[in-house]
């Protein structure tokens, strides 16, 4: 098609210089004829002539600028079909993503859950391994609710997401959500670096809830065997500020703008080994973005990956 569009600007051109020249010999046997001129030079000079000369370049500037706009026109409608094709491809890979880990995501705690029970139909156990059964049953249970809770989370933020509002202790939630993560993850170290303490404030507790857990939840599912978890907790005289730090294998650069999306995965999910739907940093990210804040993703050093998340708030809301 560019071509096509070069060729016929090229004839259109070629047109117009034909008819420039027929009028412009016509114009001079006329003049001579009648006597109006008598040189080239008067002929050039007339003008009439002149008229004619303005009115054929602009026709010329004329046909360049229509075949500039219909390139143009050309190169977008291109670009549009593509980003749309590419749009499509990824949103087809997302999905293929989603139902292949929900499917592992919902099929693994329900079938412990179900061993667990069909094992304490079948046999009768001892005390020590019927509470190890129940708490690894109530582990899974927990892990299902969790899965839920997400996805029910995500279906609400882009259109019925309202923040709740609340006074609290953010020292005290940060301990607490800790405290719980690392009952469920032993292995794990998670340090809290307190730089306000006891700080009352009145934000979005659910939110504020729900991104702690996510974010390290996140640094200790792509951390190495024993991860290395440091949140830290300070404010300025504008909002509160939470750093998440691992030590893990990081993200790529190319990976930094994509990982907020919703579903999204680094990876291929017919080989990754890590739990996980895809939702807990896209959940973040519109938590966030519900409370007017922002999240940024840096390196950590030497390895691993820092979520940097600032949560405005007004005069009125910290004491």
């Amino acid at each position: 098609m560019l071509i096509a569009f070069a060729w016929w600007t090229i004839l259109l051109f070629q047109k117009n210089q034909d008819a420039f020249k027929a009028k412009k010999e016509l114009m001079k046997m006329v003049m001579v004829a009648e006597g109006v001129v008598n040189s080239p030079d008067q002929f050039i000079n007339n003008a009439a002539f002149k008229d004619l000369e303005k009115k054929y370049k602009r026709q010329e500037w004329m046909i360049f600028g229509e075949a500039i706009v219909f390139v143009i026109s050309l190169v977008i409608g291109v670009w549009l079909i593509n980003r749309g094709y590419n749009k499509a491809i990824h949103t087809a890979k997302q999905s293929k993503n989603f139902l292949l880990s929900i499917t592992h995501e919902l099929k693994s705690p329900i079938a412990s859950i179900l061993l667990t029970l069909e094992t304490f139909l079948k046999r009768s156990l001892p005390q020590d391994k019927f509470e190890k059964l129940t708490s690894n049953a109530l582990v899974e249970t927990e892990r299902l609710n969790k899965l839920v809770s997400d996805l029910l989370l995500a279906s609400k933020m882009e259109s019925s997401y309202q923040a709740q509002v609340e006074v609290f202790n953010i020292n005290d939630l940060l301990k607490g959500i800790i405290e719980k993560i690392k009952a469920k993850n032993p292995e794990a170290n998670i340090s809290l670096e307190e730089k306000i303490a006891n700080q009352e404030i009145k934000m979005d507790l659910l939110g504020v809830t729900s991104i702690a857990i996510n974010l390290i939840e996140n640094g200790i599912k792509y951390s190495f065997e024993k991860p290395d978890i440091q949140v830290t907790i300070d404010k300025n005289n504008e909002a509160i500020l939470l750093d998440v730090a691992d030590k893990g294998i990081g993200i790529k650069q190319k990976d930094k703008a994509k990982v907020f999306e919703r579903f999204y995965r680094v990876g291929d999910e017919d080989t990754r080994k890590t739990k996980g739907t895809g939702l807990g940093l896209y959940i973040v990210k519109e938590i966030v973005k519900n409370n007017n804040g922002s999240i940024t993703l840096v390196n950590n050093k030497p390895n691993g990956s820092v979520f940097k998340v600032v949560l405005p708030f007004d005069p009125i809301r910290i004491n």
